[in-house]
This record gives structure tokens, sequence and C-alpha cells, in this order.
């Protein structure tokens, strides 16, 4: 009897231990729970302090988890095999995965902070009243440039100035397929959602005229580089340019004048959620004007809070260059869902531009 209790024991206390196992291993592979919300987001896209506020104040523990692409990103929770909570797309991506029936419709009710956001930024046509998504940051695509590294007399106001031949081996590209073939596009006039056949040929051998004065096509290292003065010119995002700006003094960005991109980063709730109810909870925590203050400030990236800017620095909330009147970003485009085709297309003449270089 002593020998079968013992045995009862030893098979209690390895199913307890066993059990406390599954459920970490489970949560650190996103299997939420009520107590447990598993965030998507690009890599260094929150402050780390405002979760810990979150998981103070809700009791809910943030399983944190980073992609580096849309389409990383898309593809993961289209295999299912992750339970993600909170995405945070881009807006073409989220044409894609309504397409694909990944979201789930929010629930505005849960999510009173809406009220914060700029009316310029909701209701925009990849999402149409806001039914699957909420804006997170904003922002544009542009250059990014130290002027005492430019050419005696250069002045950088647009794409066009980029051909000079004068910065031979001085810019880098962000590794992108839209950002850069949308870059060659509006050089000539036309919309970086283009999907002439034509036109983007045209693209190509425009793009492939820029390869003297390419340094390298780049990743996040472009900030490093700009930061210590490896290039004088960068093409990338206004986002990285703030950070390149707080880093080195010296440098400036210019949204172009022949047009760019205005882009949206949005929190959605995609379909392998299990945690439904604290997704919103997050939503609208984020969406707090002091939250969203200080996690931009951290970010560096245009927030869409109109009430937050009251609590952010006036130097940050004035500077035209990252907060454009509606003026310039009405000229703006924001990226279309091309559809996989035309997308698989671009991808293509990327790649070709990219070999073309070697």
């Amino acid at each position: 009897m002593k020998a079968l209790n013992r045995s009862f024991l030893i098979i209690l206390v390895v199913s307890v231990v066993l059990l406390i196992v599954i459920n970490r291993l489970n949560a650190a592979q996103g299997f939420s729970g009520d107590n447990t919300l598993t965030v998507y987001n690009w890599g260094d896209y929150i402050d780390p302090d405002v979760i810990q506020q979150f998981e103070e104040e809700t009791g809910i523990t943030v399983i944190y988890e980073t992609f580096d692409s849309n389409e990383a990103m898309m593809t993961k929770i289209e295999q299912g095999g992750t339970t993600y909570d909170i995405a945070v797309p881009s807006e073409y991506t989220i044409e894609k995965m309504k397409e694909e029936d990944l979201l789930f419709e929010l629930d505005h009710d849960k999510i009173p902070n809406l009220q914060y956001i700029d009316d310029r930024f909701l209701n925009l046509p990849f999402d149409e009243n806001n039914r699957y998504s909420i804006p997170y940051f904003w922002g544009t695509v542009g250059i990014i440039f130290n002027p005492e590294l430019l050419p005696e007399g250069m002045e950088i106001t647009g794409w066009h100035d980029l051909w000079d031949p004068r910065l031979e081996n001085q810019i880098l590209l962000v590794d992108g397929a839209r950002e850069i073939i949308g870059m060659g596009l509006n050089t000539l006039g036309y919309s970086l959602n283009d999907t002439n056949p034509e036109h983007l040929y045209e693209t190509l051998d425009q793009l492939e005229k820029l390869t003297p004065n390419i340094r390298a096509i780049v990743g996040d290292e472009n900030k490093m580089l700009m930061v210590n003065n490896e290039a004088a010119v960068a093409v990338g995002w206004s986002g990285d340019a703030a950070d390149i700006m707080w880093e080195n003094e010296a440098m400036d960005y210019v949204v172009p004048e022949e047009g760019s991109n205005l882009w949206f980063d949005n929190f959605v709730i995609p379909k392998t959620a299990k945690n439904i109810e604290g997704a919103h909870e997050f939503i609208n925590f984020m969406l707090d004007p002091e939250i969203s203050a200080q996690n931009t400030e951290y970010v560096s990236y245009s927030t869409p809070n109109k009430e937050a800017l009251k609590y952010m620095p006036e130097e940050m909330v004035n500077d035209e260059r990252f907060y454009p009147d509606a003026a310039l970003t009405d000229k703006l485009e924001v990226y279309e869902n091309l559809g996989k085709e035309n997308l698989a297309f671009y991808n293509e003449l990327f790649l070709q531009f990219k070999m073309y270089r070697k």
C-alpha cells in the first residue's frame, strides 16, 4: 500500500510539473488565454515600459514577438500555428488580410479612446469605417541626408536629385520593392501604385541609371551607417530619419516634391486570437493620450493621436518634416494592394535591379 501511495504521489507531482511546463510552452508559442496576450509587431516598435504598465494595470501578461516584413507576418498568421491576439500590419496588407478572412471585426464600443485619433487618419480606403484596424503610427518615405557631405552648393528637394553624378557611391537604399520601385515611378511622374508594364520597365531602366550612385541596399543598418557618416544620402522612412537626426544633429530629412508614400501601421485582431477581450483592452490602452505620447517619444514615428500631441515636446510636434500639414499629406499616396501577380512583378523587377548592381 505504501508503494502504491508513493507511486501515486510521484505521478501526481510529475503531472503538475508537466502541466506547468506545457502552460509555459504554450505561452511562449503564443497560445493565449484570458490572462495572456500575444502581440506580433515590428522590431523595437513599442516602449517596453508601456507594456509593463499595461501588465500592471490589467494583470494580463504580454508575450511580445516581432517580424521584419508584412509578408512574413501574414504568412505566419495564415499558417495558423501560433495564436496572435494583436498584429500590426501596414495598410496594403490589411486589404490582403481582409480578402483572406484573417481578421476579426473590431468592437468600437470597447475602444472609447478611438475618439482621440485625428479624423484625417480614419475611414481610409484600405479599411472604410475602420472595421478591422486602428491607426498606430504613420509616416512618409523620403530622403535622409547630411548637408555637410553633399557637393558644394547642392540641395536635396526631390527624388530627381539622387541621379546627380556628383553623388557617386554616396546613396543608401532601403531594401524594399514597394519603396524603391515607387521612388522610380514617382521620379518619372507615375503613381507609386502604377501597374502598367511599360511604365514599370521604364522605371527599371531609370533605376539602373542610379546604380553608380548607390553605395549599398540595406535594412536596419542604414541608421547606423548614416549616423556614422558612411554615406551622404539615404532613402528611408521618416521614423528612421528622426532616430538618425537624434544621434547625428547634422542630418536632415525631406519628403520629395515629386510625391511619395504616406504609410500607416495599424492594430488588428487576427482570427488566430484567443483573448479578444484583452486585445480590445490593449488597443484602447495604447490609444490613451498620455500612453500614446510616451510611446511616440520612444519610437520616434508620427502618432495619429491628436490628443497625445499635447503631452509631447513642442519641438517634436512642430517639426513639419515629421508632422507635415494636410496640404502635403493630401499629395502623398498610400500603398494599395496590387494583387499577387502585380506584387510578384514588382518583386521580380526589384530583384533584377539588385542583380544588375552586382
